[in-house]
C-alpha cells in the first residue's frame, strides 16, 4: 500500500502524504514514492506546478527512524531510482518546476527539510516546527544544515538545529520560511490558490525564473547575470511570448501553452 497519493488537477500535480494514523511518519518507501512524483512533475509537459501536503491533523511527526537508520548509516546518502528526483534536492538533478507546500500541526524533521526545497509555503496558524535529530543521537541529513541558516538566519537556525526546540508559524512567517499563515483548516485552500496562479502563468517563464534564481543562489549574481539573455532568447522565440504580447495589446488574460 502506498501512502503517497498523486492526482492531476488541470496543470497541477497534487501530492498527498496520506498516513494520518501514524502522523505521516516517513518510511523509505514513501520517500521513493514522493521522488517518483517529483520525477513525473519534471518530465510531464502538461504539469506546471506541484502542490504537496499531508492528510490529517499533522503534516508529519518525522521519520520511521528504525527503518531509516541503516540508510543514514550507509555513508552514501539518498539513493534515487530511475525516473526519480530527490525531493530533498541533495542527490542528482533538482525539480525543474515549482512546488507549493501546505503544512499544519506538527511539521518535524523531514517535513521541514522537504519544505526548505520548495518554492512557496503556506502554514496553518497551529503549525509547530522542529528539527529533533540531536535529541535522537544524530544530526539532520535532508538539507536543513545547508538551507535553514540561509533561509531563516544563522542564529535562529542554529538555535533550533542545536537544541531540537520547537518554533511556531508566527516565527516561520517572520523569518521568511513560510509566505503566509492562515487559520487552521484553510492552509490547503490557500496553497492550492497559489498553485493555480502559478499554473496560469507562462510555463517557460516560470521554469526560467526558478532556474535563474537558483543559479544566483548557488553560484552568485555574476553567473546568473551572464546566463540571463542566453536563457531568455528561446523563451522570447516561443509561442507563449507571442501570446503574452498579443494579450497585452488586446487587454485580455493570456492563455499559455508552454511552447
Amino acid at each position: 500500500m502506498s501512502y503517497i497519493e498523486t492526482s492531476q488537477v488541470g496543470h497541477i500535480l497534487e501530492i498527498k502524504v496520506n498516513r494520518p494514523e501514524k502522523h505521516n511518519a516517513l518510511s523509505p518507501e514513501m520517500y521513493h514514492d514522493i521522488a517518483k512524483a517529483y520525477g513525473e512533475l519534471s518530465r510531464n509537459p502538461d504539469l506546471r506546478v506541484a502542490l504537496l501536503y499531508g492528510e490529517g491533523a499533522h503534516m508529519t511527526s518525522g521519520v520511521e527512524l528504525d527503518k531509516w537508520a541503516p540508510i543514514f548509516g550507509n555513508g552514501r546518502g539518498f539513493e534515487i531510482g530511475e525516473g526519480e528526483i530527490d525531493p530533498f534536492g541533495l542527490s542528482g538533478e533538482r525539480h525543474s518546476k515549482p512546488v507549493v507546500m501546505a503544512v499544519q500541526g506538527n511539521c518535524f524533521t523531514w517535513g521541514v527539510e522537504i519544505m526548505l526545497n520548495t518554492e512557496v509555503r503556506v502554514a496553518a496558524d497551529n503549525t509547530r516546527f522542529a528539527m529533533l535529530e540531536v535529541k535522537r543521537g544524530i544530526f539532520p541529513c535532508g538539507g536543513a544544515t545547508l538551507r535553514l541558516p540561509r533561509q531563516m538566519g544563522w542564529g535562529a537556525a542554529q538555535r533550533y538545529l542545536l537544541t531540537g526546540e520547537y518554533w511556531y508559524a508566527e516565527e516561520a512567517l517572520r523569518t521568511g520560511l513560510v509566505q503566509e499563515v492562515v487559520p487552521a483548516g484553510q492552509q490547503l485552500a490557500k496553497a492550492r490558490e497559489i498553485a493555480e496562479q502559478i499554473a496560469k502563468a507562462a510555463p517557460l517563464g516560470v521554469q526560467n525564473v526558478l532556474k535563474s534564481t537558483r543559479l544566483a543562489w548557488n553560484e552568485g549574481e555574476a553567473a546568473a547575470a551572464k546566463a540571463l539573455f542566453p536563457n531568455l532568447l528561446p523563451v522570447m522565440q516561443s509561442e507563449d511570448a507571442l501570446e503574452g504580447i498579443q494579450s497585452f495589446l488586446e487587454r485580455r488574460e493570456a492563455v499559455f501553452k508552454g511552447r
